[in-house]
């Protein structure tokens, strides 16, 4: 039942309850005492301040009023942006959530109010608000009668930098709502937001629409860079042959996927040390030598994917003094050699201490985490296979249970369905110890797939 109470019913029945004239409660609450008289008779509006301040000398919690405030001061009449702002702004403040969403929601028929709202959300998202800058996005963009307008492009953006997460599920499903609004942002921020989602898709291994990703970034970026945007420093975070150069990268590990390592390599030698490249500035050289190091490991790389054996120690050798490119060729060592049955205990050994989840960095930027989690789950299969196939049997399963620990962890249907493939096969040789850690996290998977099958109501 609907509360029949007012704020200003409160303020007279606390007067009242503890004996005090309207003068001794407006002192106290450091209020004029002809302003409180006029706020009790419904004849003057009250402010947020006056309103935390009569909350506090009441010794009730902050916020306490703030669903009356919501229907009594805000939508009594024509909503005013003088009193919706702070008030939305103190429920951010308070973690208010729940008040703000429903303020907000009720400004929503109101079109004008969208481009401050936005401006709030933008705000908040500076000062570090983000559970009420996301509430604030997700109304604007419901609301937004303008589907091309760059305003809802921008909110979709910012909900999926929001809903991107160590989740592979969910991941899928941000890409799929943020994509279509891709081309509508700002050419400023075009670039490096094909990057996100390019590296987001790249996690989740589909294939086709990172090779049309890359493709349409990399003809954008050569565009910019031919009209001599490269000059402009205010674009992107990285400068514009950076976007070209990646493209080439992206589209190599698309051929690599279906083991075209023809097709890989001649994207390899349209990334190392490209002859259309004017001038290059001291950032763009350090990008330059990044990709020139990228594309001599992968050249070694392919060779190794081929069934090559003889080029395991050049390779070896070349990462071993570049600790950036360790983790990642570790990955590819260990895949090389179970496809081609080839004998690498002393690779691992010497690389033991990169057996273990950690933020990867490169001279340039930071690897998606996303993409490290992904790669980390698939060299801890790739081990337990190797091991596996050594007869080591033990040890093989550990790192089976370890990467199906991970796969549960990113929500990986993939990585969980091989590593209960694995395990099942060898069930036979798994330790009492083993085998408990594993029923335990098929009870996790099991409570995912209630949770995912549970009807909303």
């Amino acid at each position: 039942m609907k509360t029949t109470a007012t704020i200003r019913g409160e303020i007279e029945r606390f007067i009242d309850e503890h004996g005090m004239t309207i003068n001794q409660f407006a002192k106290a609450a450091g209020i004029n005492s002809g302003t409180l008289s006029s706020i009790i008779n419904g004849r003057r509006p009250l402010s947020m301040k006056q309103l935390d301040q009569i909350t506090s000398i009441m010794g009730l919690e902050d916020g306490h009023f703030y669903e009356m405030y919501i229907y009594e001061c805000i939508f009594h009449s024509t909503p005013d942006w003088r009193r919706l702002g702070p008030f939305l702004y103190r429920c951010a403040e308070l973690d208010r959530l729940d008040s703000l969403d429903t303020a907000v929601r009720m400004t929503l028929d109101n079109t004008a109010y969208l481009p401050m709202l936005y401006e709030l959300a933008e705000r908040f998202v500076q000062e570090a608000k983000y559970k009420a800058a996301i509430l604030l996005y997700e109304c604007v963009a419901e609301s937004e009668k303008y589907q091309h307008s760059e305003r809802l492009a921008l909110c979709q953006y910012r909900l999926f930098k929001h809903r991107i997460e160590n989740n592979q599920e969910s991941n899928g499903r941000a890409v799929v709502l943020f994509e279509p609004y891709l081309e509508r942002l700002n050419e400023a921020y075009q670039l490096d937001d094909y990057v996100r989602v390019i590296n987001v898709s790249f996690s989740l291994d589909r294939w086709d629409n990172v090779r049309s990703l890359a493709e349409r970034m990399g003809k954008k970026a050569r565009v910019q860079y031919d009209n001599g945007n490269y000059l402009d420093t205010n674009t992107p975070n990285q400068p514009v042959i950076f976007y070209v150069l990646y493209s080439y990268l992206v589209l190599e590990n698309c051929c690599a996927a279906i083991d075209d390592y023809d097709g890989a390599l001649h994207h390899v030698s349209q990334y190392d040390y490209p002859d259309w490249v004017i001038n290059p500035s001291e950032q763009e050289q350090k990008i330059l030598n990044q990709f020139h190091e990228w594309a001599t490991a992968n050249r070694y790389l392919y060779r190794l994917l081929s069934g090559d054996r003889e080029v395991l120690p050049e390779y070896v050798e070349y990462i071993s003094t570049r600790e950036d490119e360790i983790f990642i060729a570790l990955c590819n060592i260990v895949l090389a050699a179970n496809r081609h049955k080839m004998q690498i205990d002393h690779v691992l050994e010497q690389f033991k201490d990169y057996i273990v989840y950690k933020e990867q960095r490169n001279k340039i930027t930071k690897i998606n985490e996303q993409m490290t989690l992904n790669n980390y789950t698939r060299l801890l299969a790739e081990l337990g296979i190797y091991y596996l196939n050594a007869k080591q049997y033990d040890r093989g399963l550990a790192y089976i249970v370890d990467s199906f620990e991970y796969s549960i962890r990113i929500r990986s249907d993939k990585g969980m369905l091989r590593c209960m493939g694995l395990f099942e096969q060898f069930r036979s040789f798994a330790s009492p110890e083993i085998q408990q850690r594993y029923q335990e996290l098929i009870r996790e998977v099991q409570k995912l797939s209630v949770y995912a099958w549970m009807p909303v109501v």
